[in-house]
């Protein structure tokens, strides 16, 4: 049974409710706001060679200003609450869960 899309997004944004991964999404548009001005000001100045040194720095520069604020997502999940962790489980084994003939839709 294929598990429905909309519960496996519900699931997925559940998870990312976590203050910890919406730092994580926040500190990725920086790096790529970073990388994209650079490359822009690299394009201005030097045409096509500046605009690959301008994005090749501007991803350094990116990459260096939010080293140490991101966490993969299984650390983020280990690192939630009990009850939280609880919540979680329950969410999942309900998507897992093998259909009985009473739910809608079966698949």
């Amino acid at each position: 049974m294929p598990a429905m899309v909309g519960d496996i997004m519900q699931l997925l944004c559940s998870v990312s409710e976590e203050r910890k991964m919406k730092a994580a999404f926040k500190q990725s548009g920086k790096g790529a706001l970073v990388t994209g001005a650079v490359a822009f000001v690299g394009g201005l100045v030097g045409g096509p060679p500046g605009l690959a040194l301008g994005g090749a720095v501007g991803g350094l520069l990116g990459a260096w200003m939010t080293s140490g604020q991101f966490k993969p997502i299984p650390q983020i999940i280990m690192e939630l609450p009990p009850a939280e962790q609880q919540k979680l489980f329950n969410e999942a084994s309900a998507i897992i869960r093998p259909c009985s003939s009473s739910c809608w839709p079966c698949w």
